[in-house]
């Protein structure tokens, strides 16, 4: 019975901090760090203040914790997708098909409000958005060069540089939209053929560059 009892306990605090941090994320989302108050973040999770201070400590705790949380997520995004690229003959079937998951996930609206959060903090929250950096798109780069490699050594793909090549094929699928959506605000809307023609051209290019 006490074993029981201790893990429901165990449940419900992980259910009141995960209630906690989702309604931080919202707060800290449409205020921004300095405008973001304790007593919201409290109210907008139906918890005391004191509760909110017993499991994250202060503001800045929260705020590193909502951004740890959601710097694992993009790395379990990035592996995912990486890993999903088939190791087909057919590179370019295999490129686009990832290209226009990649471009589709990074310009979800709420990960592209994260993004500008993390960047308008970078000064204050430094070793955060180095972390994420690294999470993120240089988790990704990573994986792609260790691919391209591969592709490479089997005389696929012309590459000298891996890494440079991963680092230029991201940006060729993500620098129009993302910086569209970084400056025009997080709710701009794509439209699914919008995204893959992006995609779809940021192949074509990689390739007339990279190809055998």
């Amino acid at each position: 019975m006490d074993k029981v009892t201790t893990e429901s306990g165990a449940d419900r605090s992980a259910h009141k901090r995960a209630t906690i941090l989702e309604a931080a994320r919202a707060v800290f989302l449409s205020k921004g760090y300095a405008g973001a108050s304790m007593d919201e973040i409290a109210a907008r999770a139906a918890v005391s203040k004191p509760t909110v201070y017993k499991n994250f400590g202060d503001k800045q705790a929260l705020f590193a914790a909502i951004i740890t949380s959601d710097i694992s997520d993009a790395e379990e995004r990035s592996q995912t997708l990486v890993e999903a690229l088939p190791h087909g003959e057919d590179i370019e079937g295999s490129l686009r098909k990832f290209a226009r998951r990649h471009v589709t996930v990074v310009t979800q609206p709420h990960l592209i409000k994260i993004r500008r959060l993390i960047i308008a903090e970078a000064d204050r929250f430094p070793e955060l958005a180095r972390t994420w950096y690294e999470a993120a798109p240089g988790r990704a780069h990573a994986n792609l060069a260790e691919l391209f490699q591969e592709i490479a050594a089997q005389g696929r793909l012309n590459i000298s540089d891996p890494m440079l090549a991963a680092e230029y094929f991201n940006w060729l699928v993500l620098s129009i939209p993302l910086n569209k959506a970084m400056f025009l605000g997080s709710n701009t809307q794509f439209s699914r053929a919008a995204l893959h023609r992006y995609a779809d051209e940021a192949v074509r290019i990689f390739l007339a560059a990279y190809g055998p």
